[in-house]
């Protein structure tokens, strides 16, 4: 099969791919449409920008159309779930466009909006939800959703919902649903958490796996830029500055630091807006909105909106810190390179966070090359003593020749050679402190005297400190009043009785 004609899908879905220009299918549409059409469970490995939304999307919308079944009021017959709010736009828009011919209806409910408007469309029944769970639960519990008429779920992105904590949630929405049902099951990748959970809610199902796990794409050109923190916001402002870099995806790990890049950015006339989660839902859509159409050359991001951005024409992804997950990796430059264009992926790299780094040519099994063209190259912190071992795709340490033994300290040196000078009768003693009777006299120009000094040195528990002066308790002693003979007292007395 070449293209869709043969595919046996609607005519009117073949007339809507033809007003986008999709003609030929990708791999994974090739390989997942049939089985999906024929009602089979599916579980699907693929990167993002390998065109998996219509993978499921075009089978899901013919077979509903097919059956005919009316969708009764709060009822949904298909139900999409997806980890973010901006996957669930596109794939909202895309189902919008193979449908627009169809008497179908869909609706999109996320969080970060008002909940009146879905609250709205559920009323009246939808054939196709595309949702995110949170919100789904939400509003499930409130009564407004209804789960009876579920023909066909759909997991997109699952790994990246485990990744934010969706795994409860998923697990309550699944126990709502019938156990008759199709399951379609799609994910980048397929960690043990993965495994488990599509195992216990597919049958017998058709795997399809288009690339392997943990790969990248190879029409991406990947390079490592080493630079010292303090330099990474000029080294973006000199890549942006290349006429090469027309549209660019800049990845921050944290929210604060995608706000400090914006700010940079703007401060430096370089037209840039930055979404992350504490964005409302209209500023993300908003600044998705002027940089597809062009109006701002730089959007920076956090890992939260990874996976929910579908533009063809992004030339450059770089990522400013590199990530702590070694999967993210794949899912941020995977922004790039997309439609069967080339692209550009280029990862700032902290002499200190050779460790990151490691984990991410591990997991993606490729030595990343390093560029040090640019004016703020750095040695990495580890040069001299690691290399690369492609045979493992990991680092192992190198002999270190010509390397200078470890010595002590020049101190340490100058008290094996002067022994006598460690003994603690040579060592200059600390100035004793006086107490605060000292500092009242010593402010109105009071010394004290020799007995005042005496008497005032006692340690902390009260007592006295009898190991000072030993001469001077001699002399404090001879100026005692002299005890009494009581021997020679009683002697007396006998002999006047006597």
């Amino acid at each position: 099969m070449t293209n869709f004609s043969e595919l046996n899908l609607n005519t009117k879905i073949l007339a809507s791919l033809e007003k986008k220009g999709y003609i030929n299918p990708t791999p994974i549409q090739l390989q997942a449409i049939p089985p999906v059409l024929e009602g089979k469970d599916l579980l699907g490995i693929a990167q993002t920008g390998t065109g998996k939304t219509a993978a499921f999307s075009l089978p899901i919308i013919h077979n509903l159309a097919k059956s005919g079944i009316s969708v009764k009021s709060g009822c949904v017959r298909a139900l999409i779930l997806t980890p973010t709010r901006e996957l669930a736009s596109q794939i909202a828009e895309n189902v919008d466009a193979y449908s627009k011919d169809l008497n179908l209806r869909h609706a999109v409910i996320y969080g970060g909006v008002s909940d009146r408007a879905q609250i709205t469309a559920l009323q009246r029944g939808v054939d196709i939800l595309i949702a995110t769970p949170g919100r789904l639960l939400d509003l499930a519990s409130q009564g407004h959703i209804r789960f009876m008429q579920v023909e066909v779920l759909v997991l997109d992105e699952a790994d990246r919902m485990l990744d934010m904590g969706f795994v409860n949630d998923i697990k309550k929405i699944i126990a709502r649903l019938t156990n008759k049902r199709q399951t379609l099951f799609f994910s980048a990748t397929m960690p043990p958490a993965i495994t488990d959970l599509a195992s216990s809610i597919l049958t017998n199902p058709t795997r399809i796996e288009v690339t392997p796990q943990s790969t990248t794409v190879e029409r991406i050109d990947q390079k490592i830029m080493y630079v010292e923190w303090r330099d990474k916001l000029p080294l973006l402002r000199h890549i942006l500055k290349q006429p090469d870099a027309t549209s660019v995806i800049v990845f921050s790990r944290t929210k604060h630091g995608a706000n400090d890049v914006e700010d940079y950015l703007e401060r430096n006339r370089i037209a840039a807006a930055a979404i992350h989660g504490d964005k409302d839902q209209d500023q993300r859509e908003k600044a998705l909105n002027r940089f597809r159409e062009g109006k701002i050359q730089v959007l920076v991001a956090t890992d939260v909106a990874a996976r929910g951005i579908d533009i063809p024409a992004i030339s450059h992804v770089i990522n400013f810190d590199i990530p702590a997950d070694p999967e993210s990796y794949v899912h941020r430059i995977g922004r790039t390179a997309r439609a069967g264009r080339q692209g550009v992926a280029i990862s700032f790299c902290d002499p200190h966070d050779d460790t990151l780094l490691l984990a991410v040519e591990k997991a993606i099994n490729y030595k990343i090359p390093v560029d040090n063209s640019h004016p703020f190259s750095v040695k990495k912190s580890h040069e001299s003593v690691v290399q690369y071992d492609s045979r493992k795709g990991e680092r192992r340490p190198q002999k270190q020749e010509n390397r200078t033994p470890n010595r002590a300290p020049k101190q340490h040196e100058e008290r094996r050679e002067n022994p006598k000078e460690n003994n603690r009768e040579n060592r200059p003693q600390k100035k004793k402190k006086g107490g605060i009777l000292s500092f009242i006299l010593e402010i109105f120009g009071i010394k004290k005297t020799d007995e005042q000094n005496h008497h005032s040195r006692r340690n902390r528990s009260g007592k006295k400190d009898f190991r000072k002066d030993d001469s001077r308790r001699n002399n404090s002693n001879q100026s005692r009043r002299p005890r009494r003979n009581h021997n020679n007292r009683a002697s007396n007395n006998s002999k006047n009785f006597s």
